[in-house]
């Protein structure tokens, strides 16, 4: 799958399984280099040394976020540039409000908002000099839409979107582009058994989202999402001239998040009078920068 427009370098994330991996694969495919960050080096031996030239494996926690830099560096170290830099790492946890403690709901944040942040910092100086450069967030539709049993999951993504959409504005005028990727359910191990976190199950929510963790814990190898395609088209975006703030990925994500905008616009609409009713009298519109 080689493009046409110039070799770019990739930092991915969490490139050991997954979507990670199906982006390291799609963009070494493209004559792009690669810097593989994960936990376990030798859990992807098989592709760098399929690609000894174009990939690099460096042993990444994105929790360590005192490690960001290096990883940055290391990658301006090997190729010389820094192109393209996806948040990938993640997983989930399932479990009520109630259920789910101070600690695991900062783990999942540490995860989905901190560590990326602090390689998105480490990153910019590099992509500003050169006046180019995309960040990919790997989000999801929880981060757009959440329901019982995922809140820690969503409150994680949700961060991240708002967070990203700020980064978008202030990075725009040297031409580096952010991509939030909001995927439905792709056929990765996100849903396998010890890797989907489940909170410790209380009487009180039982029963009421039995059915929840059934489908999540259910779901695996069954989800309809295929990575290897799900790669090509973010690699094909990457080296195109257009990137989209916001990508639903997947025919799931796309209905569910219209379907979440049209409700969000019909509530606005009921109480819109309700609304403007809390505003002084006479006082002139703001008038905002953006």
């Amino acid at each position: 799958m080689a493009t046409s427009s110039p070799a770019q370098t990739w930092i991915i994330t969490g490139a050991s399984r997954g979507l990670g991996r199906a982006l390291a694969h799609a963009a070494l495919a493209a004559g792009d280099h690669v810097v593989a960050a994960v936990r376990r080096p030798e859990s992807i031996a098989t592709v760098a040394a399929a690609y000894p030239d174009d990939c690099l494996v460096v042993a990444h926690d994105v929790r360590d976020v005192d490690a960001a830099a290096g990883l940055v560096q290391a990658a301006l170290d090997r190729f010389g540039r820094l192109d393209v830099l996806v948040n990938n790492a993640g997983r989930g946890l399932v479990g009520a409000v109630e259920e789910t403690s101070d600690a695991q709901l900062r783990e999942v944040m540490d995860l989905h908002l901190f560590g990326p942040a602090a390689l998105v910092r480490a990153a910019l100086p590099a992509m500003r000099a050169q006046g180019s450069g995309t960040i990919v967030q790997m989000s999801s539709q929880g981060g757009r839409i959440s329901y019982p049993g995922v809140s820690a999951y969503s409150a994680s993504k949700f961060a991240l979107e708002g967070w990203s959409e700020a980064l978008a504005g202030e990075v725009e005028p040297w031409g580096i582009r952010v991509l939030l990727v909001e995927p439905s359910r792709f056929r990765t191990e996100f849903n396998a058994t010890g890797v989907l976190e489940f909170a410790e199950p209380s009487e009180a929510y039982g029963d009421r989202l039995a059915a929840v963790r059934a489908d999540l814990a259910g779901a695996h190898g069954r989800q309809e999402g295929d990575p290897a395609r799900a790669a090509k088209i973010i690699v094909s975006l990457a080296h195109g001239p257009e990137v989209p703030l916001r990508l639903p990925l997947g025919r799931e994500a796309v209905e569910r998040i219209s379907a979440m905008h049209r409700r969000g616009l019909a509530d606005v609409e009921q109480w819109a009078e309700t609304a403007r009713s809390a505003d002084f009298e006479g006082v002139p519109a703001s008038a905002r920068p953006i």
